[in-house]
C-alpha cells in the first residue's frame, strides 16, 4: 500500500470540491481525507494500492477539470493512519 498526498490548486474552493471527491471515492478503495486549506487549496491524503488510488486521482480529475489549474502528487509509504481501504472511505476533514 502507498499513500498520495495531493495538493489541488485553481477554483477548488467553494464549487463542491470535497464532496465531489468523495463521491469519486465510492467506487475506490482507499482511506483518508480531503480539506480545504486556508491558501485556497485543497489537499488530499488516501492510502490504498497504487492502482486504485491511480483510479481516484483520474476520477477526481476528469469530473473537475475545469476547476484544477495545477496539481501536485506526493507519494511515500502507507503508515495505516485511516484503517483499512475501503470503498467510501475517504471523509471530509474541517
Amino acid at each position: 500500500m502507498i499513500r498520495n498526498t495531493i495538493y489541488y490548486l485553481g477554483r477548488v474552493q467553494g464549487v463542491g470540491f470535497r464532496y465531489t471527491c468523495c463521491e469519486c471515492a465510492e467506487n475506490c478503495v482507499v482511506a483518508g481525507y480531503v480539506m480545504n486549506l486556508p491558501d485556497g487549496r485543497v489537499k488530499l491524503v488516501a492510502e490504498g494500492e497504487k492502482e486504485e488510488l491511480k483510479a481516484l486521482i483520474e476520477n477526481i480529475s476528469k469530473r473537475m477539470s475545469r476547476n484544477i489549474h495545477n496539481q501536485t502528487v506526493d507519494t511515500s509509504q502507507a503508515n495505516g493512519e485511516f484503517g483499512v481501504p475501503a470503498t467510501a472511505a475517504l471523509r471530509i476533514k474541517y
